[in-house]
């Protein structure tokens, strides 16, 4: 039954850069507050469409939302990019829109100010995304995908005492699969494995590896140290976890037993197949220490901009969002949460406490819903409409993976 189920296969979207997609999308991107309203009002009159929309809210010029942006503009699932500015901002759409174009996404971009305001720039971007749309639907080269092809990314949020004994136990599992049949697994929330640093290095695929893991490790924990907040919740609490070091242990079991191949960072895609550890806290910086908001969309976001074609959202507790760009499955292993949350939970895991199958045949049956998901059958989120993202201020250097000499 395994090696059947190794073997699923479904079709995808080629992209000219030889990325494949599980999703044929056009994004629209917006690079300031000030042009939100604009693009979401573009991306609106499409609603029966496979159109996304994503921004970053800042004026001021950030390095870590400029390489964020260009990933997600790169991304496999996306096949156009219009974004759109006001005309005072730092981050510039001709730019995004023209590395989106080098990678062979078709492009284009609209400065508001130039365009004449609100109604003659949303239906100049309506003409352009028409046209997008059609030329996707007309050209774009479909191709066989399989298991080898995929990048996944898992992050859990709303942990209960089940995550770690079911929810985030059977995604482990399938990342032990997906590795061996050589795609690629990224896991992240390096801030929910304090306490796990011995563990971690164990694992690590080679030193350099180790090194990396370790300065990670000691920069989540400085990092927890000097904003005061270890990543534990009340509603963790109520949900039968105690300490921060009983959240990591259910937490890290979720990258599953493979070698950890190395750390990589927001935005950049594993280099190889294998296991990865996302850092999504941010570096240490001149002026001050930066801060990141935990919220589960920033990390699913995150994960996505490592070219995640397809996420997992662990949650004991329940969630109920989706992510733009790629699809959000989102998995419980409590069983009342499952019934609880039924039009929101994809997958309940809860069914290997309650005896209703082994650990085995739970993996198989998420090997399934990956593959149907793939060959286009909608998440829950997506048919509910749930497209959340969040990109934040943050300092990040991305060739940093040592310790830090100040």
């Amino acid at each position: 039954m395994e090696s059947k189920i190794n073997t699923l296969s479904w079709k995808g979207y080629l992209r000219k850069d030889g990325s494949k997609g599980i999703r044929n999308k056009v994004l629209v991107i917006y690079t300031v507050e000030c042009s939100s309203h604009v693009a979401k009002s573009i991306a609106s009159a499409f609603p029966n469409e496979d159109v996304d929309v994503i921004g970053f809210t800042g004026c001021y010029d950030n390095e870590y939302v400029v390489r964020m942006l260009l990933a997600l503009a790169r991304h496999p699932n996306i096949g156009a990019v219009l974004a759109v500015g006001l005309g005072c901002e730092y981050t510039q759409p001709s730019k995004i829109a023209d590395i989106a174009a080098e990678s062979g996404r078709l492009a284009d971009w609209l400065f508001i100010q130039d365009c004449g305001g609100t109604s003659k720039t949303i239906e100049k971007g309506k003409k352009i995304l028409s046209e997008f749309i059609k030329r996707l639907k007309e050209e774009t080269k479909i191709v066989d995908m399989s298991f080898e092809d995929l990048t996944i990314g898992c992050e859990c949020g709303g942990s209960d005492f089940t995550s770690g004994l079911a929810g985030n136990v059977v995604v482990g599992r399938l990342f032990d699969r997906l590795v061996d049949m050589g795609g690629k697994a990224i896991f992240e929330e390096i801030v929910e494995a304090i306490g796990l640093k011995k563990i971690l290095l164990e694992r690590a695929a080679n030193e350099k590896a180790y090194i990396e893991i370790e300065a990670t490790y000691d920069k989540a924990l400085e990092y927890c140290k000097a904003v005061r907040q270890y990543s534990v919740s009340p509603g963790n609490f109520a949900g039968g976890l105690t300490t921060i070091e009983e959240k990591s242990m259910g937490a890290v079991i979720k990258s599953g037993s493979r070698p950890i191949e190395g750390v990589i960072k927001v935005s950049q895609n594993p280099p190889n197949k294998g296991l990865w550890l996302l850092d999504s806290v941010p570096d240490p910086h001149w002026m001050n220490f930066g801060y990141t908001n935990p919220n589960d969309s920033e990390g699913l976001m995150d994960l996505i901009s490592c070219g995640s074609q397809l996420v997992f959202l662990v949650t004991g507790r329940g969630n109920v969002i989706g992510s733009a760009v790629s699809p959000t499955i989102k998995i419980t292993g409590n069983s009342e949460t499952f019934k609880n949350l039924e039009d929101d939970m994809d997958f309940n895991a809860g069914k290997v406490l309650n005896g209703e199958c082994t650990l085995e045949e739970l993996t198989d049956n998420l090997l399934r819903l990956i593959a149907k998901t793939c060959s286009g059958e909608l998440s829950k989120g997506e048919k509910l409409g749930h497209k959340e993202y969040y990109i934040s201020y943050k300092y990040q250097d991305e060739n940093r993976k040592r310790p830090c000499r100040r």
